[in-house]
């Protein structure tokens, strides 16, 4: 492919031989940190099931935790012992101290040794977990590859009060990935370069190339203000790199009217572009362009590309056959197209309600175009691996830019996870820039999150994913949560079996696109996404560094439930068939996924969530 003329800032970067973060400190505290967090969430899932111990007298609980460490001991596949401190908190869940994980070898005599290790314990637990041989043969690499990553971020770790002055895209940067899954830097396919170039935690600007694509192949969709393909670019691309897209085209003797211009990711377009469309790019159905000239940062979901030469650009999403977290990071064909169709439908909704446009003035970051190439054989097979039919294809996402007030600044809701090397939380940082009293904090979060998805959920029968890295919430001067943007509509917006009124209005294309889900099903999204992927782990950093009780956390969420509930009473009944108020919810989990239900195994769809048993919902309060 073409090599774009770029500044030094921007040329490829060399393998480094000896990357510095590979040194015994910085790999032995994310080592640690890892297996806490593995031991924890496969204790949540029920993968593990630690044994407690007595109550130690000489380690009285802390008065400031409503719950108190307890220590457990779980029996390994050799006779070894691993002990460790944790506390359980919502949602039956475990938060493990890093720092009180021992191995006692199996000899009766044998001392406990600090462990930190979690490879050799995905080794020695192997038949623990039920692993076959394949599937820990893959873990073990993925692990390792989460490791890398981690030792990374650690290395280049800024303080807290640091991370609050970074601009949005700035600040992804240095997110620390997936709070719920312990393999959530995987990224099988990239080598150490490959991360090192294209990892979101290599901070690393970039300007992509572009190809041009036979309309024999490639299908352009946009919204009603682009619903030609020549409206979009002209708002992408400057003047001078449209002609020299269409010169290039036309010193091949190639018609320009019958061509998609959409940029491609290097790593795609080398690893997978030039061997499986070989013949279309033999042929000139494909045809390579130099870069646009304008310079991107992959964001956290590493095949979302933001454009810090122009911010009043696209975002764009570019498909990457690699396999991180549950799914094969592609395009798919059907969903792909649908894009600016849900687009326009989401935001129809949002403009006809006065209490979501007008009160809530929540941002819907839409989907507004798409190009789709489908791949001339796999795409009519249904029975390959899904990864073959997401493999070329771009979606353009509204930015951020324009539609935040001057006084107003954005941050991922995963950002309000973080913790910096010393240990201070991020939300800490800004709960005391704010001059607010933490739970009043809290209190404006919670209203800036849940009465905008309450609406969709209660009113319209529909749900979005507000899980970290999709929910964004929009700060004012004095880093006081005002209100919510939210994105990545097609691929996880999900509407009601139960048919509602609301939902005639609905496209046809719309309809045959979207997921449905019963309405027990469909709370899930808002519990899973945002209350067990996220609070369950906001609510004891506030309890730990801000003195709210976990307690309270959760009545302040309940409260602002039944705010919005009184807030519109006429729709009482679908409290009732949307209700987020049960004792108990499904257990969803992730990591028993790759463990034992999915593993690394191909499948002609993607996976799904896989459900355990049943766990307490704290917003049943007693």
């Amino acid at each position: 492919m073409q090599k774009p003329a770029a500044a030094n800032d921007f040329e490829d970067p060399l393998p480094l031989l000896d990357p510095p973060e590979l040194n015994p400190g910085t790999w032995d505290l994310a080592a640690r940190r890892l297996l806490a967090k593995m031991l924890g969430e496969f204790a949540y899932e029920e993968i593990i099931e630690p044994v407690p111990q007595p109550v130690e007298p000489a380690a009285p609980a802390s008065e400031d935790c409503a719950a108190a460490a307890e220590h457990y001991t779980l029996p390994l596949d050799d006779d070894s012992t691993l002990s460790f401190r944790a506390r359980r908190t919502a949602y039956g869940s475990w938060h493990v101290d890093p720092d009180t994980i021992e191995l006692r070898d199996h000899s009766a005599d044998a001392i406990a040794h600090p462990f930190g290790d979690p490879l050799g314990f995905l080794v020695r637990a192997r038949r623990l977990l039920g692993l076959d041989g394949a599937t820990l043969g893959h873990l073990i690499r993925e692990l390792t590859a989460t490791l890398a990553a981690d030792a990374r971020l650690d290395h280049t770790a800024l303080s807290a009060a640091r991370l609050a002055d970074l601009d949005y895209a700035e600040l992804e940067g240095h997110q620390t990935g997936h709070p719920w899954l312990v393999l959530s830097k995987g990224r099988q396919g990239f080598s150490a370069t490959d991360t090192s170039r294209w990892a979101p935690e290599a901070r690393t600007p970039t300007m992509l190339p572009w190809i041009a694509v036979s309309t024999d192949l490639a299908a352009y969709r946009g919204v009603p203000l682009l619903a030609k393909p020549e409206r979009l670019y002209a708002r992408e691309l400057d003047a001078p790199t449209r002609d020299s897209f269409a010169a290039a085209l036309r010193a091949r003797g190639l018609a320009p009217e019958r061509y998609l211009y959409l940029p491609v990711h290097p790593w795609q377009w080398d690893e997978v572009i030039l061997p499986l469309f070989a013949p279309a790019v033999a042929q000139g159905a494909i045809v390579p362009l130099p870069t646009d000239g304008d310079v991107r940062l992959p964001q956290q979901s590493i095949r979302t590309f933001l454009n810090t030469s122009r911010p009043d650009r696209h975002t764009v999403k570019l498909p990457l056959a690699i396999l991180n977290t549950l799914v094969w990071r592609g395009l798919p064909t059907e969903r792909t197209l649908a894009a600016p169709a849900v687009t326009a439908w989401v935001h129809a909704v949002r403009d006809g309600d006065p209490f979501l446009r007008d009160e809530c003035e929540v941002i819907l970051l839409g989907e507004v175009a798409s190009v789709t190439v489908e791949h001339p054989l796999y795409d009519g097979l249904p029975e390959v691996p899904y990864q073959y039919k997401e493999l070329l294809g771009a979606i353009w996402r509204e930015p951020l830019t324009g539609r935040l007030a001057p006084d107003e600044r954005a941050r991922t809701l995963a950002s309000l996870l973080h913790t910096d090397p010393e240990g201070r939380a991020f939300t800490t940082e800004l709960v005391s820039r704010s001059g607010l009293p933490p739970a009043v904090w809290l209190r404006h979060l919670f209203a800036a999150l849940l009465p905008p998805l309450l609406h969709f959920l209660y009113r319209y029968g529909t749900v979005f994913s507000p899980h970290g890295e999709n929910a964004i919430v929009v700060f004012d001067d004095k880093d006081v949560p005002v209100r919510l943007a939210i994105k990545d509509f097609v691929d996880d917006v999900n509407v009601s079996a139960h048919k509602l009124p609301e939902h005639d209005s609905m496209p046809e294309d719309v309809r045959e696109i979207l997921l449905t889900e019963p309405p027990a099903f469909l709370t899930q999204f808002i519990h899973s996404g945002l209350f067990v992927g996220v609070f369950r782990y906001l609510a004891p950093l506030c309890e730990e560094q801000m003195g709210v009780p976990e307690s309270e956390f959760w009545s302040l969420v309940r409260a602002e439930i039944l705010r919005h509930q009184a807030r519109f009473p006429e729709l009482k009944d679908r409290y009732e068939i949307f209700d987020l108020l049960t004792p108990r919810i499904e257990r969803l989990c992730l990591n028993r996924n790759r463990l034992h239900l999915d593993g690394y195994r191909d499948r002609p769809s993607r996976p799904h969530a896989a459900v355990h048993g049943t766990v307490p919902n704290p917003l049943q309060l007693s």
